[in-house]
């Protein structure tokens, strides 16, 4: 049966994926650099992404570090003034809530973190999230999960994880934890062929989860 919930979180509790890539987009076009939006998202699988084209294309180290200051500054502008809400989110939370114990497992910087639950309520629904500082390997190293699984005192068997991306569902996979994907536009070219199951929509995951202990 299952007991715990393990959330991604960009991508699956707020819609901001797309807008980390263009934010670092914008970053690079300041410097002249067209950033391929194919080619982020197969960087995006093995934990590479923005920068990875630019160190291809031999844009020194220096100019990259600028850069990635100026497109944390573009991010958060984005996080303020973009409309980053996922539709069924808190109600689908509140109901999960009565049967099952939650976290989030992500690979935001706590400063983004922060931002973003400035006026929001799903952490009220959490009891622990784990952001990129919190561990040495991100994802898809499978290190954030079993943290996760750690905080609970929870068996892989017990948890299921919900995700929005390739990169996350091999770290799901590699710590042993059912993984549940929720469709996200930005990620659809991704591989979920090894999820445990697939959704269209958020509100679609009592139901899903429920299945997983039948």
């Amino acid at each position: 049966m299952k007991k715990y919930i393990l959330f991604d979180h960009d991508g699956v509790l707020v819609d901001t994926e797309f807008w980390y890539y263009k934010a670092g987009e914008r970053a690079l076009a300041d410097i002249g650099f067209t950033l391929d939006r194919d080619q982020y998202l197969r960087d995006m699988i093995q934990g590479m992404a923005t920068w990875a084209q630019a160190v291809a294309a031999g844009v020194d180290e220096q100019t990259i570090s600028r850069q990635r200051e100026v497109r944390n500054v573009y991010y958060q502008e984005y996080l303020i003034t973009e409309d980053i809400e996922i539709d069924g989110v808190l109600e689908t939370l509140d109901l999960l809530a009565d049967e099952y114990r939650m976290g989030i497992i992500t690979t935001s910087k706590p400063d983004d973190f922060a931002l973003i639950h400035e006026n929001r309520s799903i952490l009220d629904y959490m009891e622990f999230y784990l952001a990129r500082d919190d561990y040495a390997r991100a994802k898809p190293h499978p290190e954030p999960y079993l943290k996760g699984l750690q905080r609970f005192g929870a068996t892989a068997a017990e948890s299921v994880v919900v995700e929005d991306s390739a990169r996350g569902l091999t770290s799901a996979v590699a710590a042993g934890i059912d993984c549940i994907v929720v469709a996200n536009e930005f990620t659809a070219s991704h591989d979920f062929s090894k999820a445990t199951a697939k959704v269209a929509t958020f509100r679609e995951l009592p139901s899903t989860i429920k299945s997983l202990t039948t």
